[in-house]
């Protein structure tokens, strides 16, 4: 990857993992499901209005929708607003690499490679390090909504999968406008009018700032970014930066939130993230031994790339 292309990589990972910070901050001031009706709102108009239509069939707009929109952000609201720590929560959204390779076995009949299985049994094991160390300051409730947020994430990255989206940006702001409908009518039937319209009037500039970092930065300019970088080369080059979001995270949490870092954490973030690069990175093996030759190939020129487990 060219420098410029690596540094837009890191930007995006910052920028996602600064998100659990802002989350943080926009959960004191409006309930989990308000926050997330408002951050897919506001990424979707008036976007909709400009990307065209989606380029990705319905069904998987929809389903992608569904999954990552309400499902997936709804439980990570909750489950930071029931009191699990921001960088925790980043970490214990990894689940998903595990859940992901669950999906893909049961519903696409995926065989996945030795390292792939390596690296989820080595998050595996980061995840129940973490959840062995859970107290007064980290509840199990909470803790169970992150996992099944990342739960959720596992089916909406099947979803996307098949949804095959060559614009990510029109892809994302559809699955917003489609996350949207939904997302209000739980709000309005959980909270209530009365109490959105009073949280929606007593809005200060930190919680719309709040809003306008998850939905234009997080969102849009991320999945933007994002898209093209792997449109310009491919998911196993770009993908394994996604890994730093949780070190951003952790690291922005600490500095900004003031969030102690124990050694459990430090060592169970380690396994999570050393997994998911694991399973992502691809391994180019070396020159291999000279092999009869094949027509239309010039054996003296033939390495043999390993291929993503």
């Amino acid at each position: 990857m060219k420098h410029r292309d690596v540094a837009l990589a890191v930007l995006v990972s910052a920028v996602w993992g600064v998100n659990f910070v802002v989350i943080h901050v926009g959960l004191d001031s409006m309930s989990p499901l308000l926050f997330c009706a408002l951050r897919f709102a506001v990424a979707a108009l008036p976007a909709v209005l400009l990307v065209g239509r989606p380029k990705a069939p319905w069904r998987w707009v929809i389903a992608t929708g569904v999954a990552l929109g309400v499902v997936k952000f709804s439980l990570l609201f909750a489950g930071m607003a029931a009191g699990l720590p921001s960088g925790l929560s980043a970490l214990v959204l990894q689940s998903q690499v595990v859940f992901t390779l669950v999906f893909a076995v049961v519903l696409l009949r995926d065989r996945p490679g030795r390292r792939r299985l390596a690296g989820v049994a080595l998050s595996g094991a980061g995840i129940v390090l973490i959840a062995s160390q859970l107290g007064l300051d980290r509840p199990l409730g909470a803790f169970l909504l992150v996992v099944a947020a990342g739960a959720a994430w596992g089916l909406a990255n099947i979803a996307m999968r098949k949804a095959k989206a060559t614009d990510m940006l029109n892809f994302m702001v559809w699955v917003s406008a489609v996350a949207t409908p939904p997302l209000v009518a739980l709000t309005l039937a959980v909270d209530g009018p009365a109490e959105v319209w009073h949280t929606l009037r007593g809005l200060d500039l930190t919680a719309v700032g709040a809003i306008a970092y998850i939905a234009y930065l997080s969102t849009l300019f991320g999945f933007g970014v994002w898209g093209r970088l792997i449109a310009r080369y491919d998911a196993g080059t770009v993908a394994p930066f996604a890994a730093l979001a949780p070190v951003f995270a952790i690291v922005s949490s600490a500095l900004l939130l003031g969030e102690h870092i124990h050694w459990y954490d430090a060592a169970g973030g380690a396994a999570i993230i050393g997994g998911v690069l694991l399973g992502a990175v691809r391994v180019r093996r070396g020159p291999q031994p000279p092999e009869p030759p094949v027509p239309a190939v010039d054996p003296g020129s033939r390495t043999v790339a390993g291929t993503a487990a």
